[in-house]
């Protein structure tokens, strides 16, 4: 076990001391509880160095994320655990296409991948289920695969 020990300006009262917040006002403060008064924090980080990714036992299947829904793992895509630990990367049909639509599924898997559609920006201020076009997210997933093919068509 490492140890990083260091001396910093303390943040919450800049280093003063002294506190002031929302029920301080008229030129009154209280002695700042992070630091005790002295505007100096000790700060102290303990740490192993890191070797070699550790397996994590009872593991059977990856995800690149969870949105939040559904209780059956068999529903939500990945792939098995050996295949991302000898690198493997997600491929199109991994992602949790029963439950998400590209947008919902790419805001929390990879931002640069989210579409940004014309009928996505219109439904803004709706959770994602209340989007209007939801019901049809199979269609937004086959526009999303048929875009990323021609995206990476065009590259080659």
């Amino acid at each position: 076990m490492k140890k990083i020990e260091v001396d910093e300006k303390c943040k919450s009262c800049g280093g003063s001391g002294l506190f002031t917040g929302m029920a301080e006002r008229d030129g009154a403060a209280i002695v700042c509880s992070t630091c005790d008064g002295s505007g100096k924090h000790h700060f102290v980080y303990e740490y192993d160095d890191f070797t070699v990714r550790q397996d994590k036992l009872g593991i059977v299947r990856v995800f690149q994320a969870n949105p939040g829904n559904g209780n059956h793992l068999e529903d939500f895509g990945g792939m098995p655990i050996k295949d991302w630990q000898n690198g493997k990367q997600f491929a199109k049909g991994s992602e949790d296409r029963l439950h998400t639509c590209p947008c919902w599924f790419y805001q929390i898997a990879d931002y640069e991948k989210k579409p940004s559609w014309k009928e996505c920006d219109e439904s803004l201020g709706y959770s994602f289920p209340q989007c209007p076009h939801f019901a049809e997210k199979y269609d937004c997933w086959a526009r999303f695969d048929k875009e990323a093919h021609d995206e990476h068509k065009a590259r080659d």
